[in-house]
């Protein structure tokens, strides 16, 4: 049995729940067990008992007894441990979904997905670090955002990259995100249809909308449904890319007058603070994703929200099972 452990609150965990570090760290602890474990003493925080609703501050240490310590998954990746790992151990600590033809990562926000300016470290050259024993890399078949968290599909062969590639190709994906918006959508469901242009700016590429039959345009649909939300000042909304444009989500949100939180290029609320607790990052989150297996069947995967959304689902009691069985239904 595993040893009794100490494990520090990083700062991206400062202000949450007890209860949901756990269930970040150690999913597969049951909070009957916990609340058990918390009532006898033997987790303990800074050496003191605590309670599962006791808010944590960064630098604290959580003692973890031999029955938590031996299900560990794996804690959370940040820009440290990023930086301090290898290539072959930052991915093994993402992976969510392993067979001969696919792996699935919970890529971390501020991990890109492939190489651009400015750029030193990413997923695609990662991959390197799994090549098979006949030599083969891993391949991307999908990108996701560089601030975006979530689910990244990539193959592990030619063949199964061609199938993977091809269920995107025709939209036999289903992908659901998860954001935090600015002020709460007037109607609490709906589909988004715009035209989208890329544009040159001082400050970089940025995507707009376009009105119809400007040159280069591409039509991008979007749906999204409103969950739950903080007062009139922030809503959890769930939203289905049908098309797969460039920022499509970040963009479609601003259109609609409620842009994602946290967002550098898109959030265009001026004189707006975020609420005490909330971290200065974008809170896009890729969920899920439903996808025909290239061995037949859909595979079907989620992933555990980032560390600086559970702070916010924290601050703002939003509860995770409110989504229901996680995507749009009409």
């Amino acid at each position: 049995m595993s040893a009794i452990q100490n494990k520090i609150v990083d700062a991206d965990e400062a202000g949450m729940r007890l209860d949901r570090w756990f269930k970040l760290h150690y999913p597969g602890l049951a909070f009957g067990q916990l609340q058990k474990l918390l009532r006898s003493g033997q987790i303990r925080l800074d050496g003191g008992r605590a309670k599962s609703d006791t808010r944590i501050a960064t630098g604290q240490a959580v003692r973890l007894p031999p029955q938590v310590t031996s299900m560990a998954t794996g804690q959370p990746l940040t820009r440290n441990t990023i930086r301090d790992r290898g290539d072959l151990d930052v991915l093994q600590a993402m992976l969510l979904h392993e067979d001969k033809k696919v792996l699935v990562f919970n890529k971390p926000a501020g991990l890109a997905v492939q190489g651009g300016s400015g750029v030193n470290r990413h997923v695609d050259s990662m991959l390197e670090s799994m090549r098979s024993q006949k030599g083969e890399k891993p391949r991307l078949v999908h990108r996701i955002d560089r601030d975006t968290s979530g689910v990244l599909v990539v193959a592990r062969t030619r063949g199964a990259a061609a199938e993977l590639t091809k269920a995107f190709r025709h939209r036999n994906t289903e992908k659901t995100y998860w954001a935090i918006c600015k002020g709460v959508p007037r109607k609490k469901e709906g589909q988004i249809s715009t035209w989208m242009l890329k544009e040159r700016t001082p400050d970089g590429d940025i995507m707009r909308v376009a009105r119809h039959g400007e040159p280069d345009a591409d039509h991008a649909v979007s749906k999204y449904r409103v969950i739950d939300q903080a007062g009139q000042n922030l809503s959890w909304v769930e939203l289905q890319p049908i098309t797969g444009r460039t920022h499509q989500l970040r963009v479609h949100t601003q259109h609609l007058g409620h842009p994602i939180i946290g967002d550098p290029k898109y959030f265009d609320i001026e004189n707006w603070e975020f609420p005490g607790g909330v971290q200065k990052k974008l809170h896009l989150h890729a969920r899920r994703i439903r996808i025909p297996h290239p061995n037949g069947g859909m595979l079907d995967v989620k992933a555990p929200l980032p560390p600086h959304m559970v702070q916010t689902f924290n601050l703002l009691a939003l509860d995770e099972s409110d989504a229901e069985d996680d995507h749009l239904t009409y």
